[in-house]
């Protein structure tokens, strides 16, 4: 069995209540439960949350819903919360953590996540899109990956990498090729256990990503390349810019 899984928090230091927050008459959460259950290759489509408004109003909109706890520091351990209590000891094989401000995300992209396991050494799947502008490739808040010939994520950092020496940085985008990481993960069901039980670790603690503690404890991430990149929505303003596009 394979399953998305859609973390919504309610408290958020930019934007409390986000998953609530409406869209032209919809919900941000219910728009991101509707286009992940478009996805071809998952066979259920659940809400964690943590906060009783908006279990009552998923499950008031058809959607399925599960009450996670409200201490869980990453999406992570809140989907694994709710593989738990959702289907106890029998594991999915496939979990896929869908971001739960991203209203608009693309069906297809979650099926691509979920096509990265036919590599059977593949532990974890996640996205990865071409940087093409030099802003971009230099702003820490775009986390930057390097992989190998198969596709595997060797390195995540908020620092542009690869390093090209004896270049003047602005001709980077030109010389070399620099892939940005986007925010979507699957998980084998097995592995998703042993994540969730993992302490953190130095590096990771150093670039605040997440991922950083899965490939220092040796877990093979798979990438898989899209050329597109979805609208999440973190404050107030990215709302109206939604709400307010032409």
């Amino acid at each position: 069995m394979r399953i998305g899984i859609i973390p919504a928090r309610y408290a958020s230091s930019r934007y409390p209540g986000k998953p609530l927050a409406m869209i032209d008459g919809k919900s941000m959460i219910i728009r991101v439960f509707e286009q992940a259950s478009k996805a071809k290759l998952l066979d259920d489509v659940i809400v964690a949350t943590d906060n009783a408004t908006i279990f009552k109003h998923v499950e008031k909109n058809g959607g399925k819903v599960v009450m996670t706890k409200e201490s869980h520091l990453s999406g992570t351990d809140r989907c694994y919360e709710a593989v738990i209590n959702c289907y106890q000891d029998k594991l999915p094989d496939v979990v896929v953590n869908i971001q739960g401000d991203e209203p608009f995300i693309d069906p297809e992209q979650i099926d691509l996540v979920v096509s990265a396991f036919e590599n059977p050494d593949a532990d974890i799947a996640t996205l990865i899109r071409p940087i093409s502008d030099y802003t971009e490739l230099f702003n820490p808040n775009a986390v930057k990956v390097v992989c190998d010939s198969k596709g595997q994520a060797m390195l995540f950092s908020r620092q542009a990498i690869p390093y090209i020496r004896g270049e003047e940085q602005q001709n980077w985008i030109e010389k070399g090729k620099f892939f940005k990481h986007l925010g979507i993960y699957g998980y084998r069901g097995s592995v998703l256990k042993k994540l969730a039980m993992l302490p953190t670790a130095e590096l990771e603690q150093l670039e605040s990503l997440e991922q950083l503690r899965w490939l220092w404890n040796g877990f093979k991430i798979q990438t898989k390349i899209t050329m597109h990149e979805g609208v999440s929505i973190d404050t107030p303003e990215d709302l109206l810019k939604v709400i307010n596009k032409p």
